[in-house]
């Protein structure tokens, strides 16, 4: 009776202030104490029975006091999680991928409230001394030296090619000084790459995989000191050419899944050994190395190791030579010539403590190597030659936006051009940003695979985008093969980049999310291991602050809803910025209150829910993508010139998040809400939208910047190879881009006295001598029109072939 009469004491005001106060406390992070205190003045203020109010204070109680609650409903919450299976089933290939690595950012993302002054502090890296020489001394000749049609047209890298690759320990980049190597950082091995991919593919695709997952990178982690001694100077110095076989005819993207197998056995000189036994695909520069990388599951059937007969994937170190090993065939990724082979192994037999990575003590620890070093890995070489390439398309089609007329107007004036124009100067600035923001961690020794797992994926997607818009825009110059075609080799290379190292679309549903659930989110990770150690008290803790988590991120979520993001804290920084930094923050809460809604009511099927994970995915991705562009812009000193292009970009990212919360909010099923979920959420949702794309006005901003020489557009490409000599379509293409800007002003002049009459309408190239005679010119830009004419035209030459050249029997000039 004394709660009934309670209720009717109620009155409108006392509710609203009841919901304003609990939304404040929720939104604040109060602890659970201050919760209980508050409801009881409140209780107190309304007048309430002492009778009632020890009763809630009593409930409280119950929460507050952990043995309490530890013993009796923490007890009870494990009973239910383990009669319902209601955590997910964690596999050990899984388990060993969540342990690899560390955190980063994206645990803040993850939490509701990122603290964006720290994350705004995150180091951005520059090269030293030492590596700016590399770059612009062998990195410069290497480009310099490539022919990319000829490598196209022959399908090979030339000799010379090689050995000044190997002359020069491009092969060793990665590895320690004290090796021989050159022990660059991340963010010098991304620069090479990203040079390299703006003048040639194959030679990209050549340095980059020793330098990546394989065996130099697995020794200087997990080798022995033998191993190290003997591998690392011969790989550093070319002696060495190293491949990694891991992929299969049965087991792509599910590497765990290897059939590849080695039996240890007792050979006559009383050494273990292995008998293995492969059938590896796709395998680059299998045919040609000397040294092969190899990840197989190792049994044990005398359990000779004391491990049991499945050890478990291991990564062995095996001699190209050794008798059983088959090489010599090659697969055609795309026409694109490099090494990409299948290779067997029968059996084949190698001593243990030689050839396993990490001797005896590396057995069945493969796939943790793996994953440790993919969570790098993933995080350089591809993103840099995503970028690489973005760059070179932004470079080549904005000179052709300029020399390039149609109807006597140049076609980067045209609004259809413009758009795709904005949206490769956008990318390219967005890849840039990520790429250094990302490198910025692993230089300082931070392994995050959740993070480089989207910078993968979002990276080789970004490109595809730049390359696709670039094709278009170019027309029938992307579309003829031959030296003066820039953009084709990238266009039909791009599926590879993404389809290696986790095919995109596993990349984006299982990865990004499906780690990250757990991996990043401050208590899920915890809940499981506690319950799967039976540890009370662990999850007694563990529990109590996600169900605290979940209470601050859905009032935060609620008040930053109302407010539009307006009551959330933003960092230092440029005052057109701040609106995304408090919409980020709105971001953030609603992605994790939804990111406990599906764990909560999908359990262990949100794993297999991959269109439910994939949205989640595109949330994180452009959180972190909008993080990395607002961290560029500061570390570069806010230039009011990039202005356009952030604006551009962050608000692309907030429309592709309102649209991934729009597929959640329609498809997320809640037992028993989704008619709240989708009909009254959702729709305020997206009458509330945290944005939408950018209008037209700053597209124009942006394409007409990156039509003007100099400046944004120099910036927005560094690092690019530009070469110098004049038979160079790049440089034939800057030529004339320079040339024609400069006859603008002069071509002005002609069009205004045509039309005041001065001249009659004709065709520019038509009254050059009539408005040099009548002084609408001068001699000198009566000059520079013809030159540019000149330039104009055969900088939009195509090329063509007799039937020699075209069938490869004779060489093109």
């Amino acid at each position: 009776m004394e709660f009934f009469g309670f209720l009717q004491s109620l009155t409108g005001w006392s509710v609203l202030i009841g919901l304003v106060a609990a939304l404040m406390l929720g939104f604040s992070g109060a602890p659970l104490f201050i919760w209980a205190a508050a409801t009881i003045l409140f209780l107190i203020g309304l007048g309430v029975s002492w009778v009632l109010i020890g009763l809630v204070a009593a409930v409280f109680a119950l929460f507050v006091i952990k043995p309490i609650r530890r013993n009796t409903i923490s007890a009870f919450v494990v009973y239910l999680f383990k009669k319902f299976k209601f955590m997910p089933e964690i596999s050990q290939t899984e388990r060993t991928a969540l342990d690899a690595g560390v955190v980063w950012v994206e645990k803040d993302l993850f939490s509701g409230k990122p603290d964006f002054d720290s994350l705004m502090k995150e180091p951005y890296p520059q090269l030293t001394d030492e590596e700016r020489a590399f770059m612009n001394g062998p990195v410069e000749k290497l480009c310099q030296m490539v022919d990319p049609w000829k490598v196209w047209r022959n399908r090979e890298i030339p000799k010379e090619v090689w050995d000044f690759v190997r002359k020069e320990k491009f092969l060793g980049m990665i590895i320690p000084k004290e090796y021989g190597g050159l022990g660059f950082s991340a963010l010098c091995h991304s620069e090479v790459i990203m040079k390299l991919s703006s003048r040639s593919l194959p030679t990209t695709i050549t340095v980059m995989v020793p330098n990546s997952l394989g065996p130099a990178e697995l020794l200087v982690h997990y080798g022995t000191d033998k191993q190290k001694n003997h591998y690392l100077p011969r790989l550093a110095g070319g002696l060495e050419m190293p491949c990694f076989g891991l992929t299969e005819p049965l087991a792509g993207s599910d590497a765990g899944g290897i059939t590849s197998s080695g039996i240890v056995f007792k050979g006559q000189d009383g050494k273990l050994k292995i008998k293995l036994n492969w059938n590896k695909r796709w395998i680059t520069l299998a045919a040609v190395s000397s040294v092969i990388g190899l990840a197989f599951r190792m049994r044990d059937p005398e359990n000779l190791l004391g491990k049991g007969d499945d050890v478990g994937i291991t990564c062995a170190l095996i001699p190209a030579t050794t008798p059983g090993v088959v090489l010599g065939r090659r697969h055609d990724p795309l026409t694109i010539p490099f090494h990409n082979c299948p290779t067997q192994g029968h059996d084949v037999v190698v001593d243990l403590e030689d050839c396993v990575v990490g001797g005896q003590g590396g057995c069945g620890e493969g796939w943790k190597m793996l994953m440790e070093c993919l969570a790098a890995g993933r995080g350089i070489s591809l993103p840099a030659q995503a970028t690489g390439g973005s760059k070179l398309v932004a470079r080549v089609v904005s000179a052709h936006s300029v020399i390039r007329r149609q109807f006597g107007v140049a076609i980067g004036k045209f609004e259809g051009v413009e758009t795709p124009l904005a949206r490769i100067v956008a990318t390219t600035y967005a890849l840039e940003a990520m790429r250094r923001y990302t490198l910025g961690a692993l230089d300082k020794g931070i392994k995050p695979p959740v993070i480089t797992a989207i910078q993968k994926y979002f990276s080789t997607e970004m490109g595809r985008v730049a390359i696709n818009d670039g094709m278009d825009i170019m027309g029938g110059a992307g579309i003829s093969l031959g030296p003066r075609n820039l953009l084709a080799e990238i266009y039909v290379a791009t599926p590879i980049g993404i389809t290696v190292e986790g095919a995109n679309i596993l990349t984006r549903t299982l990865i990004i999310f499906g780690q990250g659930a757990l991996r990043a989110h401050p208590y899920a990770f915890q809940e499981v291991i506690a319950l799967e150690n039976n540890d009370l008290t662990k999850f007694d803790q563990a529990f109590w602050g996600h169900v605290g988590h979940v209470v601050r991120n859905l009032c935060r979520s609620v008040v930053l809803s109302c407010t539009r993001g307006y009551l959330a804290l933003a960092p230092s920084c440029h005052p057109q910025l701040k609106i995304y930094f408090r919409r980020l923050q709105w971001t953030s809460a609603t992605f994790a209150i939804l990111s406990d809604v599906a764990m909560g009511s999908l359990g262990g099927d949100l794993k297999r829910r991959e269109k439910i994970t994939g949205r989640f995915a595109d949330v994180l991705g452009h959180m972190y993508i909008a993080t990395a562009i607002l961290r560029r812009f500061e570390a570069e000193g806010r230039k009011e010139e990039d202005l356009a292009v952030v604006h551009y970009n962050l608000k692309f990212c907030m429309a592709k998040i309102q649209e991934a919360f729009d597929g959640l909010f329609d498809n997320l099923k809640v037992p028993g809400l989704r008619w709240f979920m989708k009909g009254w959420v959702g729709a305020w949702s997206r009458i509330n939208s945290l944005g939408s794309q950018a209008s037209d006005g700053w597209s124009h901003r942006i394409s007409t910047q990156v039509l003007e020489d100099g400046g944004f557009r120099d910036r927005l490409t560094e690092g690019m190879y530009m070469p110098k000599e004049k038979d160079e379509q790049i440089a034939r293409l800057e030529n004339a881009f320079k040339i024609v800007l400069k006859s603008e002003n002069a071509e002005k002049k002609i069009k205004k006295a045509i039309r005041e009459s001065v001249l009659p309408k004709k065709k520019i190239f038509e009254l050059l001598e009539e408005a040099k005679s009548k002084n609408v010119i001068t001699e000198e830009e009566l000059r520079l029109i013809k030159e540019s004419d000149s330039v104009r035209f055969d900088a939009i030459l195509v090329d063509d072939f007799d039937e020699d050249q075209y069938h490869n029997r004779k060489p093109y000039p």
